[in-house]
């Protein structure tokens, strides 16, 4: 199974294979790149708005349910600048993906975590450990 990366130095495309019988990204022959670029940053932006508009949706909540979060996205938005060749600091990569700088969402948003989310996101940790070859 192959799936979208951002590994590396620069994006290394748009190739999706699925074992599941759904059409692949690959066989979107009507979308150019520069159409499916256009429509990914739509969707990311999106995304985005999205998760500012949730903000009692907590870090923690997101890594226990799908494995990343802002924090995640802030690494990945850094990462595509540094493939891309761009000078993006961690702060404005941060700042791009939470909406304001780091520290003002902590303080505004961000909670303690419960005993429960932690015990669930030592869980998931533990659960993902066990599949790793």
């Amino acid at each position: 199974m192959e799936y979208y990366s951002t590994v590396g130095p620069v994006f290394t495309g748009r190739k999706f294979q699925t074992d599941n019988g759904r059409a692949s990204m690959s066989d979107q022959k009507n979308l150019s790149s520069a159409e499916q670029d256009q429509l990914d940053a739509a969707a990311f932006r999106r995304f985005l708005d999205h998760l500012a508009m949730n903000t009692d949706v907590q870090n923690i909540d997101l890594m226990i349910l799908a494995d990343f979060c802002r924090n995640c996205l802030s690494k990945w938005y850094k990462a595509a600048a540094d493939g891309a060749g761009l000078e993006v600091s961690m702060d404005e990569a941060r700042e791009r993906i939470y909406g304001m700088p780091y520290g003002e969402w902590k303080n505004r948003y961000q909670k303690e975590a419960t005993t429960e989310q932690l015990a669930a996101f030592e869980a998931r940790r533990k659960r993902k450990a066990s599949e790793q070859p």
